[in-house]
């Protein structure tokens, strides 16, 4: 019988520790779990972190804080498959957390996260990565990371993948690089446009729709227009336009549309495949907004090349345009008006548009939403620019109120456009004076005073276009608009500049507006502009010489000369020579000064105030910026003018004293007033209609407050002129007639005087006692009885463009001035019928009064220098 054998069982080594299974409700244990050596234990807490993490945003930065990133960044790269997956797994999920990609940025993992895209990786490895760089492409330093690194590469061939969430994924990622214009010619240059167009016709929404998006961005690169065109890419867009069931990528699929029509040679192949009816129907036909803004911006894109807008044109793309105008959507509005604006540069289309928007483009310049405003004031622009048919039409839907109410828009745009509008209708009287009639000039003060350069110089344009009318100056004036013009004139932007420029050229028409804008400084800013070769334009220059031609006082104190077309009217004052910079006071405050020393002023005013105007009508009149006259008052006799009751001896008394009649009335009504009712006791008066009387009295002499001030009326002054027309009109020629007012004057201010006795000529003692009589330093040049060069050359001036004859008046050095005239020489004897050039003469008036001296003989240059 056998003997049975025992069999001893070896013990477990000393050192190997028995298996052990932890369970752990602390996501702090298994953080420490993932520095274990051992690759069962790592994979176990990688994935028991992915669960922990999957559950909420917050558990992503309870983890950030418990530091499982670093050693997590260690595990994507480790030896073992399963490790590195479930590593890969808890990173593609924590970048979607915006602190926990900042991390990774600073550690630098898109070198390791684009490795595990290599085509050895498990699927899930690809899907996992390429989300973490997904998430992590969304800001630009990991954008230039991933490419730097060599990212797009892989993702592109991850396009292919069999799994969708690759692709989406990948599509994902390549969308946030190719922003940047270098990923978007890399795509190009890898070849990616077949396989992106693949994925438009995968079965998932999502995968679709960033497939449609990174072509909305790349198709903004020509030669990524031309590989799409190749590629049959324009009708993977159609057909998903054709396909309802797809709408939720309408959107997407009209933008890259858009760009594709940017190129001459798309569209022409869209137009004759059918392609573009489709569209432009679609464009119409959909109900969806945003479809339809896309349509009308993907037309403003294509329009802006000739070729194209001729054959949007053709496809009559303007009633499409116009139908997207009445739509209830603002986005679609404002993208309609765009794309006229743009299709404005055809003429025909400008004509057809003209026929059939512009009274939906006037409706929506009332529109409460500022872009669609916006949009209709620049296709208005556009439309009306060259275009007087189309300014009419605007006019005739009763587009010129609601183009004023725009001037004060939120959007500097909406205000350009509109002045601009406004401008270009100015060119028609009727529309400029239905314009103005309306108020424009104090609406454009508003856009005068904008901050933005464009605004400035629109406004201004439109002071220039509307500012041709008397009206329109004086409500501008008014409206204190001239200040801000003046001030646009110190612009550093040069169309502002001239614009301003061109607009004070026109405000300076009349004098009154060139005498404030002289105020305002605009003369000083001129000339310092004019003396910049770099500043200067074509209407600085026109604008200086346009303010001295209607503020001849001074122009002829600053520059020391008048024309023959510089005509001196009443109110003409010569203070004497000024040096340039010298802002010259109104003749309001000069008479107001203290009686000095100085040089006198020479006044002259030989319009007949009309003292018969109440003092109503006076204010009345300064407020409407006239001055009242009588105009038959000028054509009456010395003799019916004393005899009249225009004049009273009391007014002809307060002219001696230098005061105005204006305020002489006003004492002769309050004496009037406190005489009222003088013949009755004052007890008797009962109390009501004292308190009455004294009421009446306040408020007549508030009213007579408002009076302007006028300057003092020279009755001397127009008794010459009256005297100098009866004498010298009647003579046949113009010498004959100059002759004569060179004597008439010289008779007037002292007679002839002797060379050699000039020194005894005392008019400086006779001017001093005219002042000191008048207690004023503005004397009436009818007052001077002797005058020497200047007083005499000036008062030839006045007479003589008062009768009609031409001539200029020229300031010499040490009180000389002159006038010089234009005179045919007779013809040679034995010639008859020749017609000889105009000559410059110099004209006696102090030592041989009437002598003719030809311009630059010896005798002239004697007459004007020594």
């Amino acid at each position: 019988m056998g003997k049975k054998v025992k069999k001893e069982v070896e013990p477990p080594p000393k050192d190997v520790f028995d298996p052990l299974s932890i369970e752990s409700k602390k996501a702090a244990t298994v953080v420490l779990m993932l520095n274990s050596p051992e690759e069962e234990v790592l994979a176990k807490a990688c994935d028991a972190i992915y669960k922990f993490a999957s559950k909420g945003d917050e558990n992503k930065v309870t983890l950030l804080g418990l530091g499982a990133v670093e050693p997590l960044f260690k595990l994507v790269s480790h030896e073992d498959p399963l490790v590195r997956r479930n590593a890969t797994m808890v990173f593609g999920i924590m970048a979607s957390n915006n602190d926990v990609r900042k991390l990774l940025r600073e550690l630098d993992v898109t070198n390791s996260v684009i490795a595990r895209l290599a085509p050895e990786e498990d699927i899930v490895v690809h899907e996992f990565a390429s989300l973490c760089l997904a998430h992590m492409a969304v800001e630009y330093t990991s954008k230039v990371q991933i490419f730097e690194q060599g990212g797009l590469e892989p993702l592109i061939r991850l396009l292919s993948s069999p799994d969708p969430d690759v692709k989406k994924n990948s599509v994902e990622c390549i969308y946030h690089l190719v922003q940047d214009f270098q990923s978007r010619a890399a795509v190009r240059e890898l070849n990616a446009i077949p396989a992106l167009l693949e994925l438009l016709k995968s079965e998932y929404p999502v995968v679709q729709l960033l497939a449609l998006k990174t072509f909305g961005v790349i198709s903004n690169d020509r030669e990524t227009r031309i590989i799409l065109r190749e590629n049959q890419g324009l009708d993977h867009l159609f057909k998903i336009l054709e396909t309802k069931e797809f709408n939720d990528l309408h959107v997407e699929a009209l933008a890259v549309v858009a760009n594709c029509l940017e190129d001459v040679d798309t569209m022409q192949l869209i137009q004759q495949t059918g392609g573009l009816k489709k569209l432009l129907s679609f464009a119409e036909m959909s109900t969806i907004p945003d479809i339809q803004k896309n349509a009308a911006k993907a037309i403003t894109k294509a329009a802006y090349d000739p070729e194209n807008r001729r054959i949007l044109h053709e496809e009559e793309i303007e009633k499409c345009l116009v139908t997207l105008l009445g739509t209830d959507n603002d986005g679609a509005k404002a993208a309609a008006s765009q794309a006229i604006s743009a299709m404005c540069e055809s003429l025909a289309s400008k004509d057809a548009f003209g026929i059939q928007g512009i009274p939906q483009l006037v409706q929506l310049l009332s529109s409460e939403n500022e872009e669609v405003k916006e949009g209709a004031a620049i296709a208005l622009a556009n439309l009306t620019t060259a275009s007087p048919s189309n300014a009419s039409a605007v006019a005739e839907a009763e587009g010129i109120e609601p183009l004023i109410n725009v001037l004060s828009a939120k959007r500097d745009g909406t205000v350009a456009n509109a002045a601009t509008v406004l401008t270009n209708m100015a060119t028609q009287e009727p529309l400029r004076f239905s314009i103005q009639s309306r108020g424009v000039m104090n609406a454009i003060v508003e856009p005068l005073q904008s901050t933005n350069s464009l605004v400035q110089s629109k406004a201004a344009l439109t002071v220039a276009a509307l500012g041709c009318d008397a009206d329109a100056r004086t409500e501008l004036r008014n409206a204190s608009g001239l200040e801000p013009l003046v001030k646009l004139l110190h612009s550093k932007n040069d169309e502002v500049r001239r614009n301003a420029c061109w607009a004070v050229m026109v405000c300076a028409s009349d004098e009154l507006t060139a005498v404030e804008l002289c105020r305002l400084g605009a003369l000083d800013i001129l000339e310092e502009i004019n003396l910049s070769t770099g500043r200067k334009n074509n209407f600085s220059e026109g604008a200086l010489e346009k303010l001295l031609d209607n503020n001849l006082s001074q122009k002829y104190s600053q520059m020391g000369y008048l024309s023959s077309s510089n005509i001196i009217t009443d109110g003409f004052y010569d203070y004497g020579q000024v040096k340039p910079g010298v802002k010259l006071l109104s003749l309001e405050e000069l008479n107001l000064q203290e009686l000095n020393d100085h040089r006198a002023i020479i006044l002259v005013n030989a319009k007949l105030p009309d003292v018969s105007l109440s003092a109503e009508d006076k204010s009345q009149d300064r407020y409407d910026g006239r001055t009242t006259s009588s105009s038959s008052s000028i054509r009456k006799s010395s003799k019916e003018r004393a005899s009249s009751a225009v004049v009273s001896p009391v007014e002809e008394k307060q002219e001696s004293s230098g005061r105005s009649p204006s305020s002489l009335s006003k004492s002769s009504t309050r004496e009037k007033g406190s005489r009222k009712g003088k013949g009755k006791k004052e007890e008797e008066k009962p109390k009501d209609e004292e308190e009455l009387q004294t009421i009446s009295k306040i408020q007549q002499e508030v009213i007579l407050e408002k009076v302007p001030w006028l300057p003092p009326f020279d009755s001397i002054l127009l008794d010459y002129i009256m005297d100098a027309s009866k004498i010298i009109l009647p003579l046949t020629t113009t010498k004959e007639q100059v002759v004569a007012l060179a004597q008439f004057v010289a008779d007037k201010m002292g007679g002839p005087i002797e060379r050699d006795k000039l020194h005894e000529f005392s008019w400086e003692l006779h001017i001093s006692e005219i002042e000191f009589e008048l207690k004023c330093n503005v004397v009436p040049i009818g007052k001077i009885k002797k005058g020497t060069f200047y007083h005499r050359a000036l008062l030839f001036k006045v007479i003589a463009d008062r009768i009609g004859i031409g001539c200029s008046l020229v300031r010499g050095e040490y009180g000389r001035a002159w006038n010089e005239v234009k005179l045919v020489d007779d013809s040679p004897q034995g010639i008859t019928g020749l017609l000889l050039p105009p000559q410059v003469y110099i004209l006696d008036l102090m030592y041989q009064p009437g002598c003719l001296m030809k311009q630059g003989s010896a005798e002239a240059d004697h007459y004007q220098r020594i």
